[in-house]
């Protein structure tokens, strides 16, 4: 028994490592840091290996923070920033901070200057919205993605940086119950658009 206990224990650990060294380093050998995956509106997806891995910050011209290059935030201020023309009021944070769980459905989010619904809205949601993630055991600093599609029962997202072996696109089920929109996923906390 003490054997078995000790052989489980010792799996248990590796496995552990292994997990832990995914989130840095490059695990796909068909990929490498950097190279263009997709696009959408002309913004580019780019792969950034492990998950936590860190090239440099990346700014704009005009001295404004897109984020770490490669990573999730930094497309999607990105998107924001060319495509819409937007900046953000507070230009740092992880994934998860982009979601302020202080602010009412469909009311003001003012570190991001964006409008904020929480899943299960009266706001169904729309291109370009941004959806955020919460954190998880595999990755505590959240993630957010846009939304690059809409239908009565489906939102389609494009990500940068889910994971080394990870879709650039990804749909998930929507439904619409007692006037409130939902995406089906425990994970999804709500969404923010630019109004």
């Amino acid at each position: 028994m003490k054997r078995k206990l000790l052989i489980i224990s010792l799996l248990l650990i590796f496995c552990v490592g292994i997990m832990k060294l995914s989130l840095h380093v490059n695990m796909n050998p068909f990929r490498t840091v950097g190279e263009e995956l997709d696009s959408f509106n002309n913004v580019s997806v780019y792969y950034n290996g492990a998950v936590n891995n860190v090239e440099k910050r990346n700014v704009t011209k005009d001295g404004y923070n897109l984020g770490l290059q490669y990573q999730c935030v930094e497309y999607i201020k990105r998107y924001y920033y060319e495509h819409l023309n937007h900046k953000m009021p507070n230009s740092y944070g992880h994934a998860k901070d982009f979601f302020n769980s202080t602010v009412k459905d469909g009311k003001l989010n003012t570190q991001r200057n964006l409008i904020q619904y929480t899943n299960g809205s009266i706001s169904k949601p729309e291109t370009h919205d941004i959806l955020v993630f919460q954190a998880s055991w595999y990755n505590s600093f959240g993630h957010v993605a846009i939304v690059t599609e809409v239908t009565e029962n489906s939102v389609t997202i494009i990500q940068q940086n889910a994971g080394p072996f990870s879709s650039t696109r990804v749909s998930y089920d929507l439904i619409l119950e007692d006037n409130s929109w939902e995406i089906l996923d425990n994970k999804i906390v709500g969404w923010l658009r630019k109004e």
